[in-house]
């Protein structure tokens, strides 16, 4: 089985090209192939296949579906990184044409931007529920087509390692560094922590500038220990989100 390896600000995934849809991708497949001593080792999996063929509904307009699964072998609805991998590897192969494409995702369908730099997806809006207790800490909850829970810290580096008691969400660790510049880490259900989340940095953006009363508009960069992200909560309500995405080696899977 053929497939490549990329990340998104060290927010690292396992590709594996399934045109068709002919691919059985079964949890237990997921696991084995992101295990880092005994697999490829990765935070998730990204089956690229064709709308048509994903089974899932439909999505005008995009021609391809990002079936993304969590390193456990859950499925996810939506993955920030992940996206902007997916449509790093479309245009580097030809697949797609840089510039403007759409992609197809369980979270719906993403207007992706791709250039030589980086490349910009918009997330769509977000949508803030009531606050969630977690390790005891009354959080901004945060929907990004995924679940979020922001909460504000004095110092993500003093935290230690985490280990909250909500592992059904994903959990923002965020420190504001100065003005419209957070420092932020993650520990996404169903892999742990990881390096980066991009629908995290947008839900630590929305939380924050509501707790500051920040009004919309502005661009934040979010630094996660895997590098920078940029985040703007727009106007609109929509949160577009700009960072690196690099595919970095392919191989077959025996």
């Amino acid at each position: 089985m053929r497939f490549l390896k990329g990340h998104g600000t060290e927010n690292d995934f396992v590709l594996l090209p399934d045109h068709d849809g002919t691919l059985d991708l079964t949890a237990d497949l997921v696991r084995r192939l992101c295990d880092r001593q005994a697999g490829i080792g990765a935070d998730g999996v990204l089956r690229v296949v064709r709308t048509a063929a994903c089974g899932e509904a439909d999505h005008p307009g995009a021609e391809w579906f990002m079936d993304y699964r969590n390193a456990d072998g859950s499925v996810a609805e939506m993955c920030g990184n992940g996206v902007r991998v997916y449509a790093r590897h479309l245009v580097d192969m030809g697949l797609a044409p840089a510039g403007q494409l759409l992609l197809a995702t369980r979270g719906g369908v993403k207007d992706v931007r791709v250039t030589d730099d980086a490349v910009t997806v918009d997330m769509g809006p977000a949508a803030v529920g009531d606050p969630v207790t977690v390790d005891g800490v009354a959080g901004t909850f945060v929907d990004m087509g995924n679940p979020h829970v922001v909460l504000p810290v004095p110092s993500v580096a003093a935290l230690g390692v985490l280990s909250p008691d909500r592992t059904d969400l994903n959990v923002e660790y965020v420190e504001v560094v100065g003005p419209h510049h957070l420092r932020m880490r993650v520990h996404e259900r169903g892999v742990g922590e990881t390096r980066s989340c991009g629908t995290g940095a947008c839900a630590a953006v929305v939380a924050t500038a509501l707790r500051t009363g920040e009004p919309r508009g502005a661009a934040y960069d979010v630094d996660v220990p895997g590098g920078r992200l940029q985040v703007t909560w727009r106007a609109d309500g929509h949160v577009l989100l700009t960072g690196p995405a690099v595919v970095v080696y392919e191989g077959e899977w025996l």
